[in-house]
């Protein structure tokens, strides 16, 4: 089939890809002249693939030096959870009155096939299950620029390097899914909307998990290795 992708979108794709397999970590130092050459393409599809990469929170240009690749602090996630549950909360309140039987049967099932994926290690398929989750009353909103702006913030969360889960945490998760369905099955929308930005996206609930999971209860003895080894970062020419 042929690629229609743009060269600056295979090329994002495929740097995004490599910081969800950890091939780029935090404190990397990507030089650009280096990359250009590693890939086999001109700098201009590389340097916009970047430029998209630092909107987004993952890199940061640093002039006549390179792009570095960003950190995740304890900060950076309490202001995403902040972020995240205060938007996802107004679109579940905005598009209630569309919010059919069928969308609340839909969460339902997708909640099941959660628990099943998780139980059997299945982490990936689970990941991706439970973005479909919210997306079935995001996809409700009008509001296209919100949805394309809550997307890059989840993937800021979980695909940097994109580590494996923790169940007992995802249970807690599965569980306010539940809760929040039964909120919606009664048509109490206040319910569900404070089940979702207050739990499920309350950072006092997950500081825990996250302190835990991101290793910010253990100090640092040595710094992140950077990527020196280019070469596992393949031709993207078409």
């Amino acid at each position: 089939m042929l690629n229609t992708q743009s060269l600056s979108g295979q090329v994002y794709d495929y740097l995004r890809k490599a910081l969800i397999d950890g091939l780029l970590l935090p404190g990397a130092i990507m030089n650009i002249d280096s990359l250009s050459k590693e890939l086999g393409i001109s700098k201009t599809p590389l340097k916009e693939a970047i430029i998209k990469l630092e909107s987004e929170g993952f890199v940061t240009i640093i002039a006549r030096k390179g792009v570095l690749v960003n950190r995740l602090t304890q900060q950076d996630i309490k202001s995403i959870y902040e972020i995240v549950g205060s938007l996802e909360a107004n679109v579940l309140t905005s598009v209630f009155d569309r919010l059919t039987k069928k969308h609340v049967q839909q969460m339902k099932v997708s909640n099941q096939k959660q628990i099943d994926h998780l139980a059997a290690g299945e982490f990936n398929r689970y990941y991706q299950l439970n973005l479909a989750f919210h997306d079935i009353f995001l996809m409700l909103s009008d509001n296209k620029m919100l949805r394309k702006m809550i997307m890059p913030l989840k993937q800021r969360l979980y695909d940097f390097p994109r580590r494996r889960y923790w169940p007992e945490w995802e249970q807690v998760n599965l569980d306010e899914h539940r809760k929040i369905i039964a909120c919606l099955e009664k048509d109490d929308a206040a319910g569900a909307a404070d089940i979702l930005q207050n739990e499920h996206w309350g950072w006092s609930k997950h500081e825990p998990y996250f302190t835990k999971f991101y290793g910010f209860d253990r100090e640092e003895t040595e710094e992140d290795p950077v990527v020196q080894d280019l070469s596992r970062l393949k031709a993207l020419r078409r």
